[in-house]
């Protein structure tokens, strides 16, 4: 099984050779239904190169690069991170807010940044890179 990770929730599905998926297990990580014209969400379609889809399966990486999403996956190949697309990391800058989240504290109990709304609030952040 393979772990994808996105920006909204952590899935387990079946994959081969990279991101190699059925079309069932895409749909499920993404949210995007595999169509006759291509990759589809809503009304919005786009289009996959013939290298990306199979007879029952499609490349989940290769579409999530042409949507634009970055993809990374560990050194056993075994979870994936498909990031937001630019336009859309873009479009939540340009609203200057912070997304919701929820994190323990210093003591351990869980805060929602959403409810420390109207206070002074001070995020510190790191990464190991």
């Amino acid at each position: 099984m393979t772990r994808i990770l996105t920006s909204t929730a952590e899935h387990e599905v079946a994959s081969h050779d990279g991101l190699w998926m059925s079309a069932t297990d895409a749909e499920k990580a993404t949210g995007w239904t595999l169509k006759p014209e291509g990759m589809c969400r809503a009304d919005v379609c786009v289009p996959l190169p013939a290298s990306a889809v199979g007879t029952s399966e499609l490349d989940l990486a290769a579409f999530w690069q042409k949507l634009g999403g970055p993809v990374i996956a560990s050194d056993t190949r075994d979870v994936w991170a498909l990031g937001a697309p630019a336009d859309e990391r873009n479009a939540v800058l340009e609203g200057l807010e912070a997304p919701d989240f929820t994190l323990p504290d210093v003591d351990g109990v869980p805060r929602t940044l959403s409810a420390l709304r109207g206070k002074k609030v001070f995020l510190a952040t790191w990464a190991s890179w």
